[in-house]
């Protein structure tokens, strides 16, 4: 009977519903095993606060810290931030039917379901294909990245294989992950002139932030201009790959421009270093909060700059945060078109559906309101510029994890509001939209049409 009952349960939950529930179980399990005296690196008992921080933002993968990840956590602790920054970047649900596939090799309606909302699959027949492919891209862009790192930190370093594997690994997971945890106190500052570190973390984490429907497609249409000689990309596909490649550049150039002779960032740098290492600010703006420079001494222009990028985020269906590259490309259409005072938005020679419009205004303008109300908030218990506590929301509802270095000054109150800023951040996009989606229904009547002044 109560195998029934539960049955039952689960069938008339939400799919984004559950989604939710999911990744608050994993972060309430996580924050649990972190606060066990093995998860310290001096074996007291973490208090609850700290775990559930460092919890959330693995399972988030912001990187938002208010410990040192390299001192304060023991070997167990890291693997359990490690485990959790996997399962968060990987989607719980998408984990949770593979598992399913691979145990009893077929997937429930209701998970498939549960795993489309997470992946973002066109259809239900699809999610086992899907969630093979997700792993298979996972395993081989971190094993690629790992390798590299490995190399790079025994040979170029001086560094022990065995502590160079480690380190490779961790930063291959956190990179493609878009978590931005690092082990070292500095993160990768002690790397800033060294491509051989950062290019292959800022690819590893491009490539995460552009998203696995994405990736899943361009290997698709390789395989099938080998054989048809079709190229055709979808729309989302061209929104997302030409979207991702002008921000870049515009960060890059930004943090060029403005940072060039800043003392304490890129000025004491040589030319091809400077260009080096704005461009990997920009990629980490994608949502992965590793930093090779001191963001807390940059330039007011800069840090307003980056929050704009950090709050557009990375691809949908990945494991970059933000409002998506793909909404913000909508909005931009659909203010082109306003202009040319066209009557429907479109672009790349398709017409946007204006649900589309709908939903990602929705999504930017809950995002803008949510920022606002917990900045006033963090304003109201700490004694810092406004600029540097807007960079530090934003960086949490991105799901970001760059600091300006108010993070670990704060008191509980406000490590909660940052909590639940990444928390948001992470899942609001994704179960919003899928929830706005899921209720689409067609009226049967239309009131009078009326025109407001608008501006």
């Amino acid at each position: 009977m109560a195998r029934l009952w539960m049955r039952r349960l689960v069938w008339r939950i939400h799919p984004a519903r559950a989604v939710v529930m999911a990744f608050g179980a994993v972060i309430v399990i996580g924050a649990t095993l972190l606060a066990l005296p093995v998860s310290s690196a001096d074996g007291t008992v973490t208090d609850l606060i700290t775990a559930l921080f460092t919890a959330t933002s693995a399972v988030c993968v912001t990187g938002l810290v208010t410990v040192d990840t390299g001192t304060h956590w023991s070997g167990f602790g890291q693997g359990v931030i490690l485990g959790l920054i996997q399962v968060g970047g990987f989607g719980i649900m998408a984990l949770a039917s593979l598992l399913a596939l691979l145990i009893a090799g077929k997937l429930r309606l209701r998970l498939q379901m549960s795993a489309r909302v997470e992946t973002k699959s066109t259809g239900i027949g699809e999610v086992r294909a899907v969630l093979v492919r997700i792993a298979a891209i996972t395993l081989v862009i971190e094993t690629i990245t790992a390798l590299i790192l490995t190399f790079r930190f025994a040979l170029g370093y001086g560094e022990a294989w065995g502590d160079a594997l480690y380190h490779g690994v961790f930063h291959a997971i956190s990179a493609f992950n878009n978590a931005g945890f690092s082990i070292n106190a500095d993160s990768l500052t002690r790397y800033a002139g060294d491509a051989w570190v950062t290019l292959p973390i800022a690819v590893a984490v491009i490539l995460g932030g552009l998203g696995f429907p994405v990736i899943i497609e361009l290997l698709r249409h390789r395989v099938r201009r080998r054989t048809s000689g079709r190229t055709g990309w979808s729309l989302h596909l061209k929104l997302t790959v030409v979207t991702t490649a002008a921000l870049l550049l515009a960060g890059s150039l930004l943090t060029l421009v403005l940072e060039w002779s800043n003392g304490g960032t890129l000025g004491p740098m040589r030319t091809g270093e400077k260009v080096l290492n704005a461009f990997f600010h920009s990629a980490m703006t994608r949502t992965a909060g590793f930093n090779a420079v001191d963001v807390g001494v940059m330039e007011q222009a800069t840090l307003l700059g980056t929050c704009a990028l950090m709050f557009i985020g990375g691809g949908s269906a990945g494991t970059a945060g933000g409002i998506k590259v793909t909404t913000f490309a909508v909005l931009g259409a659909a203010i082109l078109a306003e202009v040319r005072g066209e009557p429907s938005s479109g672009i790349f020679g398709r017409r946007l559906a204006p649900h589309v419009l709908r939903q990602a205004l929705t999504v930017v303008l809950l995002g803008l309101g949510l920022i606002v109300a917990a900045t006033i908030a963090l304003l109201t218990l700490v004694e810092e510029r406004f600029e540097v506590v807007l960079f530090e929301t934003v960086s949490a509802f991105g799901t970001v994890g760059l600091s300006a270095g108010v993070t670990g000054d704060l008191p509980p109150v406000g490590e909660v509001i940052i909590v639940v800023l990444m928390f948001v951040g992470r899942l609001g996009p994704i179960t919003l939209v899928s929830a706005l989606a899921l209720r689409e229904r067609t009226r049967r009547y239309q009131y009078p049409e009326e025109r407001p002044i608008i501006g």
